[in-house]
């Protein structure tokens, strides 16, 4: 059975998906990029305030399932500039401590325009 996930303390997905969903004992979330839950506005000039925002975001989502970082299984990272791949890892490595598994790839563009979109596989309780 599939529960869906929701929290305030994250963006509202802004099209036809769900925050994340739990299926057995694991959540997967959506990609979360650098919106303001209060106002849905993308925050954040550089690669590093963007991706504070992002797992801001995600840890909501988490904590919203009974979950938490160092329960991430497997995360997928999509970097609108490959040169930010530094930058992005600092900050990353700050909130992901675990090292799971990871894929992190440039694309061509994400939405609104945002540097950054993380999507974790996490376990729960």
């Amino acid at each position: 059975m599939l529960t869906k996930i929701s929290t305030p303390d994250a963006p509202a997905a802004i099209g036809p998906y769900s925050q994340a969903v739990v299926y057995g004992s694991t959540l997967f979330t959506s990609g979360q990029i650098a919106l303001n839950p209060a106002n849905g506005q993308l925050e954040g000039n550089d690669i590093r305030e963007q991706t504070e925002r992002v797992m801001q975001n995600l840890a909501a989502v988490l904590k919203e399932a009974g979950s938490s970082f160092d329960r991430v299984i497997k995360t997928t990272c999509f970097l609108a500039d490959i040169a930010d791949f530094a930058a992005f890892n600092e900050v990353y490595g700050r909130y992901i401590t675990s090292a799971p598994a990871r894929s992190c790839v440039a694309v061509k563009a994400l939405p609104k325009g945002a540097l950054v979109e993380v999507e974790v596989i996490a376990a729960i309780d």
